[in-house]
């Protein structure tokens, strides 16, 4: 077939344009979104994010292009985090954690936070010294950043239980790699853990979990990760942010209700090497809890920890105010019949 393609149609983007049909036939744009005028701007930037749990962020490529974008970009991170991104004007909408999403909102970042995606996608992995999470007071704890991510979930762990994170706690700052690594050979006492990282660490034999953040409570009421985008785009672009985010939670939907194929789809795209390990990611995940679980509460539970603990300075209510947008999701909700 390659040979009646024009030239400038490579077998890549064939292929790409024949998935997204696919995407079209198994999910559809409803009529409403072909009714709606096209995006203000026809490429996006997304963050190409680590962790084979965010398989949402890459099924969505086709999506988007259905939504009327002709270049979908994926934009490495590098030594940056994924708001700096953001921040930097390197990319316009990225997945990030409610808890390493406030301490930016108290710093008077300009990042809304617009839906949540899934659940559950973290663990927080121990050796046999620590039995509770009060038993990490003292002990060592690895994360790539003061501040990070892993940084300020774990952080708000251990003040749940009355422990403070500033005092109380021993943390090893290493790679983003390193941190796990750290772990295996008993450098630190505990590491917050990012798919396929688990499955790799009881390959290993390495500790066992603590906190599943997708099966014990509280956490798994909450969602870990969100749909965020800089002010500026969602004020000058609305109809280009309301089909992306169209595009990433049907693509949430996709991987809650076939699995096997979107594991089959990230194999051959080459985002994860092990069809196995991606399937049992996506099984394990909750990927349509944006349609049931309230996005606000996540942001308000973190807040209440992280300010209570010092690490943010603001009330909470006060930066889901000035840092969220749930307009795109609420009217997504109807339209899609959540």
């Amino acid at each position: 077939m390659s040979e009646l393609l024009p030239d400038r149609v490579n077998r890549r983007k064939f292929l790409g344009n024949a998935s997204a049909l696919g995407a079209a036939s198994l999910l559809g744009l409803s009529r409403i979104a072909w009714a709606e005028p096209p995006p203000e701007v026809r490429k996006i930037r997304l963050v190409d994010l680590y962790g084979i749990c965010l398989a949402p962020w890459y099924v969505a490529e086709d999506l988007l292009r259905l939504e009327g974008f002709s270049e979908v970009e994926y934009v490495a991170m590098q030594q940056n985090t994924a708001p700096d991104m953001l921040l930097a004007n390197r990319a316009d909408i990225t997945a990030w954690t409610p808890a390493g999403l406030l301490p930016d909102l108290d710093a008077g970042k300009p990042f809304l936070a617009l839906a949540g995606v899934h659940g559950g996608c973290y663990e927080l992995f121990v050796h046999d010294s620590v039995r509770t999470v009060r038993d990490l007071k003292g002990k060592r704890v690895a994360v790539s950043a003061i501040g990070s991510a892993e940084y300020y979930f774990i952080a708000s762990m251990v003040a749940y239980v009355g422990v403070d994170p500033r005092k109380d706690i021993d943390w090893v700052v290493t790679s983003w790699d390193g941190m796990i690594e750290a772990f295996v050979e008993r450098k630190v006492d505990a590491v917050l853990a990012f798919p396929p990282q688990p499955y790799d660490l009881r390959k290993r034999k390495a500790g066992r979990t603590l906190i599943n953040t997708g099966q014990d409570r509280p956490w798994r009421q909450f969602v870990c990760c969100m749909i965020t985008a800089r002010n500026a785009f969602v004020s000058k672009y609305p109809v280009a942010t309301k089909r992306a985010v169209r595009a990433i939670l049907k693509a949430s939907d996709l991987c809650a209700q076939q699995p096997e194929r979107v594991a089959r789809y990230l194999v051959a795209k080459g985002n994860e090497s092990h069809y196995d390990v991606a399937l049992e990611v996506l099984k394990s995940l909750s990927y349509d809890r944006w349609r049931t679980y309230n996005a606000e509460d996540s942001l308000r539970f973190f807040g209440v920890r992280l300010h209570e603990a010092g690490l943010i300075k603001s009330n909470p209510q006060t930066l889901i105010a000035q840092g969220t947008d749930w307009r795109f999701l609420n009217e997504l909700k109807k339209e899609l019949k959540a």
